[in-house]
């Protein structure tokens, strides 16, 4: 395959409805419609800052599923891998407005058409084609072929030479219960090279409390690079050879938390491939959450290479 990607990612991508006024969802009676999904969030972060990448679905032969080519190929993300299917529909979602922190979200997505992504929609040649994978939790949780297809497109990528990233996205509500959650987002982990959990999702995963101890888990499961998100505080990371906390970035007002860890996950995945030294890496991926809880959609806040240098420099876009 001549073409080559950056990155390759997979996933569930939504149309999203979002309250255009604040209040209770089934008091609301206007609404505007957007790309939703932590994925989608992710490749369009990393396509607005340059990087080649490939997104491979399944979507509904419907409106929502033509609106999210769409609005995928507006971002300049390779759609080429995504299949369309009769059988079953385009997820959705509905999100409330808030005034500040984190709105009420309810999923449309039961027997959906990303849901039954398999081993046979893998395509070995796109993959190959591309140097990065990127892999939520989110994939493995909505049904038994999504997560077959995680576990072997991360084996396929590292038998490869390739580098994979891992971000557990950890929704409780998709999953039985939260050993299963864990165990499952655990064994995950050691097909990666990079994890990116929040320190809350550290928590749950190995029952740890602090990030130096969490990190060092992931480490010693075969993980290189170990993430943690803390919030306003920044981040901490940890590797082989080097470890260390970044500071946050200010943020004059929280407007939507809603996808400030994929924008985080962004700003670590871009400066790591492109060689960056770890700990601007982290402080990158600072940046981008910080943009994206001063935000009202989940991309509203991903940035263009001028303007996230932008905001490092001087703290403003």
């Amino acid at each position: 395959m001549s073409k080559y990607l950056d990155v390759v990612t997979f996933g569930e991508p939504m149309a999203m409805f979002y309250a255009n006024e604040e209040g209770p969802l089934d008091e609301v009676n206007s609404f505007s419609k957007a790309l939703a999904g932590a994925e989608s969030n992710v490749a369009t972060g990393l396509s607005r800052l340059e990087h080649k990448v490939g997104y491979v679905t399944k979507l509904g032969e419907d409106s929502f599923g033509s609106f999210i080519i769409k609005a995928l190929n507006t971002e300049g993300i390779d759609t080429s891998s995504i299949s369309f299917t009769r059988e079953f529909p385009t997820g959705m979602l509905i999100k409330s407005k808030v005034a500040s922190g984190d709105p009420k979200v309810e999923y449309f997505r039961k027997r959906s058409a990303a849901s039954r992504l398999g081993l046979a929609d893998f395509d070995p040649a796109y993959f190959a084609s591309a140097g990065h994978l990127h892999v939520t939790g989110i994939s493995s949780a909505i049904s038994r072929e999504c997560h077959e297809f995680s576990v072997h497109a991360m084996e396929f990528m590292k038998r490869s030479g390739k580098t994979v990233s891992l971000d557990p996205n950890l929704r409780p509500s998709l999953w039985p219960d939260t050993k299963t959650m864990a165990d499952t987002i655990n064994d995950l982990a050691t097909r990666c090279d990079w994890f990116v959990p929040g320190l809350g999702e550290g928590r749950i995963l190995t029952g740890l409390s602090a990030p130096e101890e969490i990190a060092s888990y992931y480490l010693n499961l075969g993980v290189s690079l170990v993430v943690i998100k803390l919030g306003p505080e920044g981040a901490y990371y940890k590797s082989s050879d080097s470890e260390g906390y970044v500071q946050g970035f200010k943020v004059e007002q929280v407007i939507d938390t809603v996808g400030a860890g994929d924008g985080f996950a962004v700003g670590v995945i871009s400066a790591l491939l492109e060689q960056l030294p770890l700990k601007e890496a982290v402080r990158r991926g600072n940046a981008i959450g910080a943009l994206a809880v001063m935000s009202p959609g989940d991309r509203d806040g991903l940035p263009t290479r001028e303007q996230l240098e932008r905001f490092i420099r001087h703290g403003s876009v």
